[in-house]
């Protein structure tokens, strides 16, 4: 019987038909179809994955990593064909790639990136229905780009903290925030060491309500040094978010991006 080799995948996804990524028991998450996948392809016993990070139901994925261990003998790309036969037409393995058995989708990451696309548009979205948030009150950029920068560092982000959420510290280290514009979309990009449930679009909430107005950017300082949720601005949609992966050390020799990098707006 051949050793156990440790293999890591770049997986590709778009959540709205789905309960988010984590297993539950009426099987219709992202882990759910993927694990089925691998399993079949496989036709071993059932093959369990862990994740960089979970997502909530109806947001996307563009570069989900996860591991598994496993004896079987096949190479990257049947990895990637292979399992790609038995997945529906919204999830899809992007890259393989066997890796050390130190290395930990979560444990390993050094980071995690997301990014947020908002139509700006009296009308709501049409096409891309699911796949972007909507606001249809003009939006101001430097309010909101003062706003994200106020979030940025290591701070106590209870304000913006899901009551489920399971975090151990609502501390976290936000790496960047940024925004900009492309014609009537709106793309924000956060990075941190980690998120809470809820946190970007509690965050995405502030935000909007600043870009139309409605609050001075300076407010967002206040909601942060408050800790309380009810501070905070509504939770936004998730139809915009995407979770764009995480971030590790070079020595793992993991891509960094996929394909679907370029078409995000």
């Amino acid at each position: 019987m051949p050793e156990s080799t440790r293999i890591a995948l770049g997986v590709s996804y778009n959540g709205r038909a789905y309960e988010g990524w984590q297993s539950q028991l009426g099987g219709q998450t992202v882990q759910d179809k993927l694990e089925h996948a691998l399993t079949r392809f496989g036709a071993v016993d059932p093959i369990k994955t862990l994740c960089a990070g979970r997502t909530d139901s109806g947001v996307h994925g563009l570069m989900q990593v996860v591991h598994f261990d496993t004896r079987l003998d096949r190479d990257e790309n049947a990895w990637v064909r292979g399992t790609n036969r038995y997945l529906p037409p919204d999830i899809a393995i992007q890259w393989a790639r066997q890796v050390d058995s130190r290395f930990h989708a979560r444990g390993s990451a050094r980071s995690r990136r997301y990014a947020y696309v908002l139509l700006e548009s009296p009308v709501r979205p049409s096409v891309d229905a699911g796949q972007v948030g909507w606001v249809f009150r003009p939006l101001a950029l430097e309010p909101m780009a003062q706003a994200a920068q106020m979030l940025v560092g290591e701070h106590d982000f209870s304000s913006f903290r899901a009551a489920q959420c399971q975090a151990h510290s609502p501390v976290k280290h936000l790496l960047r925030a940024e925004v900009a514009r492309r014609g009537a979309y709106w793309r924000f990009e956060f990075e941190a060491s980690a998120f809470l449930h809820h946190m970007i679009r509690n965050i995405m909430g502030c935000l909007i309500t600043i870009g139309t107005g409605s609050q001075p950017p300076e407010w967002m300082a206040e909601v942060l040094q408050a800790r309380s949720r009810d501070v905070a601005a509504p939770t936004f949609s998730p139809d915009g978010l995407y979770f764009l992966g995480p971030v590790y050390d070079p020595v793992w020799g993991l891509p960094e991006r996929t394909p679907a990098f370029d078409w995000l707006p």
